[in-house]
This record gives C-alpha cells, structure tokens and sequence, in this order.
C-alpha cells in the first residue's frame, strides 16, 4: 500500500505499501499535463442509480466490519475463519461467492534476538517486541502479534561490526563502497523508506553483509513526532518509538507470486522450484526506532560523515550522526530462527453474472495482514469498504439494475508475503482474463490518513477523475468540496504511474488495464504504523478514521467507478488519453537517455507512438458513429477493442532477467520494486549499462515499440 519515485524515469508509487506510498524529492515526469483543478460544477449532479448507489454506504456498518477484522487472525495460512466470513457476509448480499485454495511455501518466525556489544565491551539485548497497550486490547492478544520478523527471511546467525547503509539502495551501497567501506563480513543497518524492504535485504547480500537489520525512523514521519512535542501513540498522534514494520523480504522486483510455482498456480501437488534466485540468503530482522538510536550513536564520528556520503535522506531524525560506521569493536550479534511450511490459504472469490459474458470487471483487496490482530489501515479499511460495496451493490440490483458485465469480487490471501494469493489466482485463469477482462480495480489501504491517492493505466484517467468529482470528501475543510479537489490539492493533477505493490501487479502484467485508489496522511496527519502491531481499530476509530467516513467516501467512489465500468453501453476508456501519456514518457526518456549519454535511436519508437495516436483516433470516430447510429453491433465492436488493446503491451518474454513482468510501457523499477518506471526495458537499459555499451536499450527500443504497435494494430479500425 510504498515507495519513492526511481531517480530516472518514474512517478509517484500506487501501491500503499507491499501498499505504503512513500515520495521522494526527485521525482521527474517532466513532460505530463496536470489536469485543471476545479469541479466543472459543484455540488454534483448525479444520476437516479449513480444517487441509488452512493447513499448506500452507511459508515456505521463499515465501522463494524473494521472492528471485525480488527480483532481476527488473519496472518497468511491462518486467517481461514476470516475468509470464510468475509465469503458469508457476500453471499448475504446476493454474491455467489467461495474460498479459492492454493497451497504455499511461507517461513514462518519461531525466535529471534539481537545483542549490541558498545565500545566499553558491554553487551545488552536489544528490545525486539512491540510493548502491550493497556489502551489497545488488539496488542495483546497473542504472543506471534509481539513478534518481531521479516517473511521470508532464512534461519541464521551472525555476529560483526555493522555498516549503516542509508536507505539501503543500491547507490547508498555502491556509493559507500566508492568511499573505500567494505561489507564483507559486516551486518548492515538500514532505515526503512525509498524501496521495497526485500530490495534492501538482496543489496546488502550483494555486496558481502552477512545480515540485515531494518528500522523505521522519525525522520520521515513528517511533524507529528516527539521530538516535535506530539504524543506518543496511544496517548497522541506521533509514532509509538516501538513501533516495528514487519514485513516480506521477497525479492519482489524479481517477481511476485508463491516462489516455489513461478508462472504455475501454487496447488497441493504443484511441482516446486528453486528460490535462490527470489528469497535472501542472510537472516534480517527489523527494529523500532527507540532500538535503533543507541545503535546509529555508537557509530558517531566513525567511517564516513553524512556529509562525506552526501546522499539523499541519509540523515533521519534520531539523536545521532548518521555517520557510517563501522567504529571499532562495536558490534552486533543476530540471531533468527524460522520454520519453512507449505500452508493452505484462501482467497475469497465471488460472482454477479452479466448479460454480456465476453466483458468481466475484476474486483480486489486483500486481508491478509502480518498481524493476528490488527490490520485496520493495512488491508483492513479495504475489506470494510468492500463489504460494504457488496451491500450497495445488493440495493442497486433490489431496484432493476443488473449489470452488463460479469462483476467478479476477490478478497486475496498472502498478499504480504509478495502478492501470492491474487498471482496465483491470475496464473490459474489466465486464459479466461486474457479473453473476458476489461478492468481490474483494486483498493489495498483505503484509509490510513485523510488525503487520497489515484494511480491507473492512462485509459482510465478520465474516468477515474470525472468519478472523483461527484463524491464529497469528509474531511479538508467540512462537506463542501469533492473527492476530486481533495486529490488534485495532494497530487497536483497528476494521476500516479503504476509500478507495484498491490494485487493490481498480475493483471497489469497480463494487459489488463488497472486501478488503484486509497488515501494516506501527509506532514500535518496523525502517523499510521505501517504494519506495525499499532495498526488497530483503536488507532483507526481514534486517529484514523474516527467516524468512518472517509471509508465511506472511499466505497462511494470505487462503486461509482465500477458502476459505470459495468453499466456504460461504450466503456469508459480513452485511449486517446493514452496516447498522449506515452507521447510524454517519450519525452521523459529522450531527456533522460541524453543526460545519461546514451546515443539511442529513437525513431521506431517515436513512429509506434504516432500508430498509437492515429488508432486512438480512428476508434474514437468509430465509437461516436456506434452512438449515433445506436447499432448494437458496432458498439460490441468498439468495446472489445477498448477490452483487448492492451494485451499488445505484454512482451512474451518479458523483461530482461525478470520474466513476470512482461509490460512495456511501465514495470516496478529494479530497485525500487514498487515505485514505476516508463519504458523500462529502455530506461533500465540505460541505467545500468555497463562500460557505455547501451546494447540492450537500443535493442528494448525495437521490442518495446512492436509492443505499442501491436496495441496500435488492436485499435485500429
């Protein structure tokens, strides 16, 4: 629900975290067209069953069914009873709906410790547990929701002088390494932010650490922080300074999915492959930030100064230097002992037939969370609002309405450990989605602060937006502005890139076109713990969300988007809005390739975006003549060009030495694993060439504009 722009070509993460957002100050998308700012009219003027619809959802329901899932095991492999509630609850509300199996290979925490040994010789334990809350029930239920772990991370121990690495990127590695520090045989320590978690673990066993421990840190936490003279969570909105961010260490970039079934559906007798090449080698554990202060001040005036490094958020906000490290005999000893399981999970799959069985609009959020209690930001607020939309969706069909295209609803399992339950479920009916799926619209973190988030293929801009502006947002002032103003005022107009992060992954990279919304805080908002053991229905109804209404505006307004995706006689895709984006990622790689000094060929990708812009065009006049001439046959036309077009993005292939993601137009950056980058077997090319030898860029220009030609060919008419 999570990460930062790519330095080179990328744009804001959509996928809080997997799901959190997180921004970074050198974002660059120079070239796209922020749209204008105001509502066209205000207050909105919806229609009979638009109307139907949005007065449906009723925060006091969607307040009970956050306290349900707040107070039920839903860890992957053990969250069954909630699955089969969530399955309940839909079928209540007219949904045919049942728990889709795969069996999965996770490892689980049994024990962890970790001692720090100061430079007097003296050796004391570092505090590895989120402390019980006497305010908050849920933090204390069960002893695994104390434990400290990272999915995925192996069985090991280690014992060195440690390194702090910054974020842990591979520039904040190879920019120390530079600088004459070796890893070899060290422990890194690595702040949270910028990059996928698992990114951090894999940089660090790459370049010779022999373990990893992460923290979060105030720094990033905006204003509300004690050191700002705000309360501590539970008593105020500040970070709880033993707050923790469990987490998986899969190499997500990589690929997502159960790593023991690359490519094939994860069922009980499913063959199994290696994971060396997808799961980290050397133990990690992460760490509060109350634990990490004595660690990063012990390494005071040692190795390099922040000012020697000179990296971008190296400095946090924590009583100490940042200075690197290692200072001599200062040392770490880690200990972390895990249990490998192949364990069912469940996703919860339910059905609304349409009249037109060709056209299928998928659904999604997952439940699964890292906490067996807990949760409510992550994913939790999703799973509210989801049930509740089935609830809507029921009053909407009480009245006449059915819908023209299949609605299929999912409530994904184990997407924590690396989106598994949605990529399993995909890799097992591709063939139907690459025939039937128009869309798929995915809400992971609905609420976990007030300002909200948009990211989709550019196809659905249009809609997304317009939807927006006919909802009222609860919060930025009272009940007189929309939804729509409230994101341009965060976003600045600029609907955000997909890269990874949330269950939205396997269908982009299958040519699905995709969605995903949610709404998250900013400087002045009260701190969410990020899968944290604080993440509760206490923290929601008191900090949060109290109310419920902006979960409420949340489901209002996906319900309007899947509404109308399902109802319009012409989808509501603009292709034409597509053509335009990738005339500016265009631009945006032209600048950056020149920057970088790569002298690349341009021209048949330059040409492949003109074919683009000339079918856009050409389907645009077919789709006005379907209208006027209202011939049912035209338009079915029209609609499975706007249902199939991109599936001409999705290279066989895939892209270089990542084979599930297969897009050509945006993919998750090598390391960033969430945050997008535009054109990336061209621009990943360019940045990691070796030597100034851009082979492999130059030849990603042919492959990447036969992809765009080939969705060119789909719209063409």
């Amino acid at each position: 629900m999570l990460a930062e722009y790519l330095v080179t070509i990328a744009t804001l993460v959509a996928g809080a975290s997997a799901c959190q957002r997180d921004f970074n100050v050198a974002a660059r998308h120079t070239h796209r067209q922020a749209l204008s700012k105001r509502n066209d009219e205000w207050p909105p003027v919806l229609d009979d069953q638009e109307t139907l619809l949005v007065n449906a959802f009723d925060n006091v329901t969607i307040d009970e069914w956050s306290h349900y899932y707040g107070y039920q095991n839903k860890l992957a492999g053990y969250g069954r009873e909630a699955a089969q509630w969530t399955a309940d609850r839909w079928s209540e509300n007219g949904v045919d709906a049942h728990l889709s199996e795969y069996h999965v290979y996770f490892r689980y925490p049994v024990s962890a410790s970790l001692s720090f040994t100061g430079a007097d010789g003296q050796q004391q334990e570092v505090n590895l547990k989120e402390p019980v809350l006497e305010d908050d029930e849920a933090t204390g239920f069960d002893v695994i929701s104390q434990q400290t772990f990272l999915g995925y991370s192996p069985s090991g121990n280690a014992e060195a002088e440690y390194i702090y690495a910054g974020r842990g990127s591979i520039d904040d590695f190879e920019r120390l390494v530079e600088l004459g520090v070796s890893f070899e045989g060290k422990i890194a320590l690595i702040k949270y932010g910028g990059l996928f978690r698992g990114l951090k673990v894999k940089n660090a066993q790459d370049h010779g650490a022999i373990a990893a421990v992460l923290f979060s840190d105030p720094g990033d936490d905006g204003n509300m922080t004690v050191a700002n003279g705000y309360e501590a969570y539970p008593d105020g909105p500040a970070r709880s300074p033993h707050s923790v961010q469990k987490g998986s260490t899969l190499f997500l970039s990589t690929s997502p999915g159960d790593p023991t079934t690359p490519g094939y559906p994860s069922h009980k007798d499913a063959p199994r492959a290696d994971t060396s090449e997808v799961i980290a080698k050397i133990p990690s554990i992460p760490i509060s930030y109350a634990a990490a202060e004595p660690l990063l001040k012990a390494l005071d005036g040692h190795g390099l100064s922040a000012q020697q490094v000179n990296r971008t958020r190296w400095v946090g906000g924590l009583d100490a230097e940042y200075s690197s490290g290692p200072a001599p005999n200062v040392k770490l000893a880690l200990d972390v002992v895990s249990r490998e399981e192949i364990r069912p999970i469940h996703n919860v799959i339910g059905h609304i037939n349409g009249t037109n069985p060709d056209e299928t609009i998928v659904i999604g959020n997952h439940r699964d969370t890292w906490m067996v209690q807990g949760g409510n930001g992550d994913p939790n607020s999703g799973s509210a609002v989801l049930v509740e939309f089935t609830r809507a969706i029921n009053k909407l069909r009480a009245s006449g309405w059915q819908p023209k295209r299949n609605i299929v609803l999912a409530s994904w399992d184990a997407e924590e450990w690396g989106l598994i339950g949605s990529t399993e479920w995909v890799e097992e009916h591709v063939d139907w989605l690459t025939d039937t799926a128009v869309a798929y619209l995915n809400i992971d973190v609905a609420v976990s602060g007030p300002r909200p988030n948009l990211a989709t293929t550019p196809e659905l801009h249009t809609l997304a937006t317009n939807m927006m502006k006919k909802v009222v947002h609860p919060n930025f002032g009272g009940y007189n502005r929309s939804l729509y103003d409230a994101w341009h005022d965060v976003s600045g107009g600029v609907v955000d890139v997909l890269g990874s992060g949330s269950d939205y992954t396997p269908f982009l990279h299958r040519g699905i076109s995709s969605f995903d919304v949610g709404s998250s805080g900013g400087a002045n908002d009260p701190v969410w713990h990020y899968h944290s053991n604080y993440d509760t229905y206490h923290w929601m109804a008191t900090l949060g969300d109290p109310g419920f209404s902006l979960h409420a505006s949340q489901g209002q307004y996906l319900a309007l988007v899947a509404y109308h995706l399902a109802s319009d006689d012409i989808l509501p895709i603009d292709t034409q809005n597509y053509a335009a984006e990738l005339r500016a990622y265009y631009e945006d790689l032209a600048e950056f390739a020149s920057e970088e000094g790569a002298d690349l060929d341009l021209s048949e990708l330059d040409q492949a975006i003109n074919q683009f812009k000339d079918s856009a065009d050409q389907v645009k006049a077919l789709e006005t003549l379907a209208i006027e001439r209202d011939d049912e046959a035209l338009k079915t036309v029209v609609n499975h060009k706007y249902r199939d077009f991109q599936r001409g993005f999705i290279s066989q292939g895939g892209l270089p030495n990542r084979e599930f993601y297969k897009h050509v137009v945006t993919a998750p950056g090598l390391d960033t694993g969430y945050a997008a980058v535009t054109f990336p077997g061209i621009t990943e090319g360019v940045q990691y060439a070796e030597n100034g030898d851009f082979a492999v860029a130059q030849e990603w220009v042919s492959k990447t504009a036969r992809g765009i030609a080939v969705a060119a060919g789909i719209l063409k008419t």
